[in-house]
């Protein structure tokens, strides 16, 4: 008689109501948990939806009816005994991120809930640590271990009455410039649910990537070009700067180009990741103790939008920018690929994976 939810996202390729999981098909007054594994739209956008609940419109609000949700406020979370988790660093990043999504749907015209009803979903969210045992109802325990992928990040082991399901969420079994690599919890689950989107492909190991990355990258800004890299303002972007930041340091005819990360909430939330170092890899934290802090860049700047600012950039030498979004459906990215798509000398380079329906793809 206990109903665990995992995860709460929206589909990056679609927008407002289209773009939620079919939430209308659980009674959400009967959820005692909601566990969110890390801070990426696809898993966490819609939980302020679900959280603050919408009003039941009429049909002449122009929505749907299928997509009405028939519930009016009767969620378990508000009210109830139901509990909302994630990490301490995620909850952090999740602010911020949630902030950005709202102000992009708004700007949109179709958002699904507003910066007001974010605010008041935020206390609602208890913030645990890795490895730590929580119980959210009797007879219901879970512990979190990392998962790797972006900071935060975590998998879950849910006791529910003795059987043990494992739910990974997105993971890294690989460790990369900041992160450490998933753990294998010491307990063996009756029950695994995984995630698998590279699970019937092999992947290049993590030095030979980023040795096509880099020489492509040098290749391009060889050439004259403009290189452009559509990333997500969290977790990719930050590994990425990392590699560009040594590269760039390894190659002094580079020292001159310069490497931008167009995004404010990429700046906004490079103070969390300073401030969550130690759940990072022994590589970060023993640079950090010798007072190097690898956030602070040597050849990487933030690039205050300005206006006319993708213009001036573009009419400017050979450098790279890091732009948000990474599916390249509206923002900075898409600004900039519809100006340096028709120079052949600039190039595009697509740094993560892109879901079906979308620009990137």
């Amino acid at each position: 008689g206990k109903t665990i939810v995992c995860d709460a996202g929206v589909h990056p390729a679609f927008t407002g109501i289209a773009s939620l999981p079919f939430i209308d098909e659980l009674d959400w007054s009967t959820v005692d948990a909601l566990l969110v594994t890390h801070f990426h739209l696809d898993h966490a956008a819609s939980l302020t939806y679900i959280l603050e609940k919408v009003r039941e419109e009429s049909t002449s609000s122009g929505y749907n009816p299928m997509y009405i949700l028939l519930l009016t406020g009767h969620t378990n979370f508000k009210d109830g005994k139901g509990k909302v988790y994630m990490t301490h660093a995620t909850k952090a990043v999740y602010k911020f991120m949630m902030q950005d999504f709202v102000r992009m749907s708004s700007a949109s015209g179709d958002p699904l809930f507003s910066a007001l009803e974010l605010s008041l979903t935020l206390p609602l969210i208890i913030p645990v640590s890795a490895h730590q045992q929580i119980s959210p109802c009797p007879g219901v325990t879970f512990i979190p271990y990392h998962a790797g992928h972006v900071l935060g990040a975590c998998m879950f082991m849910i006791d529910i009455a003795g059987l043990k399901i494992l739910y990974t969420g997105d993971y890294s079994r690989e460790e990369d410039r900041h992160l450490v690599k998933a753990e294998v919890p010491p307990i063996r689950p009756d029950v695994l649910i995984v995630e698998s989107t590279y699970g019937v492909q092999s992947l290049e190991g993590r030095p030979e990537k980023e040795a096509m990355f880099t020489s492509e990258v040098h290749s391009i800004i060889r050439r004259g070009g403009h290189v452009l890299l559509p990333v997500f303002a969290m977790g990719r972007a930050q590994e990425l700067l990392l590699i560009l930041d040594e590269y760039w340091d390894q190659h002094p005819d580079l020292h001159n180009v310069p490497v931008y990360y167009a995004s404010s909430l990429a700046k906004k939330c490079m103070a969390v990741y300073q401030t969550y170092i130690h759940t990072m890899n022994a590589n970060i934290r023993n640079r950090f103790e010798k007072r190097d802090n690898p956030f602070v860049f040597k050849y990487i700047s933030s690039l205050a939008h300005s206006r006319n600012w993708e213009k001036k950039v573009a009419d400017g030498p050979p450098c790279v920018v890091l732009a948000s979004p990474g599916f390249l459906h509206t923002g900075p990215s898409r600004e900039l690929l519809e100006l340096w798509a028709p120079d052949s000398r600039n190039g595009l380079i697509i740094t993560g994976y892109s879901v079906e329906g979308t620009m990137a793809r």
